[in-house]
């Protein structure tokens, strides 16, 4: 076959060696924003050179060969000895290890350290998704601990170190680690009440042997684990170690790993305490599920920036595809219609960064009023933020034509990926109805967030109807239950359209406003009202390389 049949001239170059940081204007833009002056200079410095290293060749390669080569569980040694050991491939621990060392783990102590996380989340998300589960759960140890603070003392300078130190050793003897959660058993899925694995007291106060099986335990390579567990005095929280003080294996049986839709890089696994199992409990008997859901908060604030992460990779790969395809006499991003698409899934992109970001923020600022936005901003940014990454990313897929649909391309991954932070921490029903209790139990909550969008009042007609029509449909209490999907969406969009109004560009927040609150829209992606504007929608949205 003549050699001139291979010569390939009309594809796109891969979307490589780029700053993720600095060319994703509304990610950069959230970060100077909300950052404190003190230390901006520094952390915009360390975001841009973490986005260089995960727009590299060498960071998407490692996520590829994570994906492709999953865990695999290793239950006895060659001697038959129990040892419950997960293997990943190198390139896991090299992300890990990247996550780790860029201080994903550690916000709780320094100025502006969600903001400056939540952004690095948002990178590395896009780089691969997996391994954001162990740097998010370790993260949001944090809240959990501090209900014992002679455990936070001793584990907090770990979670927060940046050092990822891989393999099982006595926690408090290494210079880093990693924390994961069992909280899901085989009969009550979100419905923790209905745990049924114990824990009986020993000797010593606050220790405890557990007998029973958690039905999701995620990243069960971890150094230690918060699970729940029925105590005589309640459902109660506990801290497991992998590996006892004294460099004994706790009784901690990895029965199986899940066989996931995507994720896979990641282990989830079945494991079973056998009644020697030996936990230390955090917080007061009786009341773990109050001790753990600091923790739940904030992985669901996670949810919502890995979603966000999602979307904004799979809109990068669109625009730069369009931009550099040519069909029908031109590039593909010229082309009204395709424009039309790209706009309008920006828009979805910008508005799920802004309001995450926005939330980090309120972990920063720690006032009461900040406080009582995310009780009830959390539920309602992650019920509806995660639930329009599917269809973001099957859209984006879609720009790419039969070539998104070829693993090859990342897409097929960042699609199997899409689903899984609206189910983690809490499906979309769990998060509706939290919303609820938040309206009924929180007064507080309710009036921090109308503050919140109130502050964009007057600025665009549309938003302000659409905030009258959520008043109005949160005065009819009746039936509320059954509308509490209907209700959290609109929250979602009003929110979003305020902060849209107040930080966006003119043709961003119009385009918006038209569409996701004035109903200018259709009920897929690309019916826009046409406006010479959607171009630049589109620029703002370009992965410059």
């Amino acid at each position: 076959m003549a050699a001139g049949t291979h010569t390939v001239t009309n594809q796109a170059p891969p979307l490589v060696g780029y700053d993720m940081f600095a060319t994703d204007r509304a990610l950069a833009e959230a970060v100077a924003r909300h950052l404190p002056p003190e230390g901006a200079e520094e952390a915009r410095a360390e975001l841009s050179a973490f986005g260089v290293s995960a727009g590299s060749a060498q960071a998407q390669e490692w996520g590829r060969l994570a994906n492709e080569h999953p865990p695999r569980l290793r239950t006895h040694d060659r001697y038959g000895h129990r040892i419950d050991e997960v293997e990943f491939h190198p390139a896991w621990h090299r992300l890990l290890g990247r996550g780790v060392g860029a201080g994903l783990t550690g916000a709780w102590g320094r100025p502006g350290g969600h903001v400056r996380r939540a952004a690095g989340f948002v990178l590395a998300s896009q780089v691969e998704a997996g391994h954001g589960c162990p740097l998010s759960m370790t993260h949001a140890a944090v809240p959990a601990l501090r209900a014992e603070p002679e455990l936070a003392a001793a584990w907090e300078p770990l979670i927060a170190s940046r050092v990822y130190e891989q393999g099982l050793r006595p926690p408090l003897e290494k210079t880093g680690v990693l924390l994961g959660m069992g909280m899901t058993e085989k009969q009550g899925g979100s419905d923790v009440r209905a745990n049924t694995t114990r824990a009986e007291p020993l000797a010593a106060d606050g220790e405890y042997v557990l007998t029973g099986h958690k039905w999701f335990c995620s990243a069960p390579m971890s150094d230690a684990f918060l699970v729940l567990a029925q105590a005589p005095g309640g459902l109660s929280c506990l801290l497991v170690p992998r590996v006892l003080p004294d460099g004994t294996r706790n009784a901690f049986a990895i029965q199986r790993l899940k066989d996931k839709l995507g994720n896979r890089s990641n282990a989830s696994a079945e494991v079973e305490f056998d009644g020697s199992t030996w936990a230390r409990r955090v917080g007061e008997e009786g009341r773990g599920l109050r001790t753990v859901m600091g923790m739940v908060a904030a992985t669901r604030l996670d949810c919502v920036l890995g979603s966000a992460a999602l979307m904004r990779q799979a809109v990068a790969q669109a625009v730069h595809h369009a931009s550099y395809r040519r069909a029908f006499g031109g590039l593909l991003v010229d082309k009204p219609l395709m424009r039309n698409v790209l706009a309008d899934l920006a828009l979805e992109s910008e508005a799920a960064t802004v309001l995450g970001m926005r939330l980090a923020a309120a972990y920063d600022a720690d006032t009461e009023e900040e406080r009582a936005l995310l009780r009830i901003a959390v539920p309602v940014a992650k019920y509806w933020v995660t639930k329009r990454c599917t269809p973001v990313v099957a859209e984006a897929l879609e720009c790419l034509g039969g070539n998104g649909y070829v693993e090859e391309s990342g897409l097929p991954r960042l699609l199997r990926e899409s689903p899984l932070n609206s189910l983690w921490e809490g499906a979309g029903n769990v998060q509706a109805l939290d919303v609820l209790r938040a309206l009924r139990r929180e007064p507080a909550a309710l009036n921090a967030f109308l503050t919140e969008v109130g502050r964009a009042r007057g600025a665009d007609h549309r938003l302000d109807r659409a905030i009258r029509d959520m008043l109005a449909e949160l005065a009819d209490l009746e039936g509320i239950e059954a509308r509490a999907r209907r209700l959290a969406e609109r929250m979602a969009r009003v929110l979003q359209g305020a902060l849209l109004v107040r930080w966006a560009p003119p043709e961003v927040a119009d385009a918006f406003c038209a569409s996701r609150l004035g109903g200018d829209w259709g009920a897929s992606f690309g019916t826009l009202p046409h406006t010479p504007a959607l171009g630049a929608v589109v620029e703002r949205a370009r992965p410059a390389t």
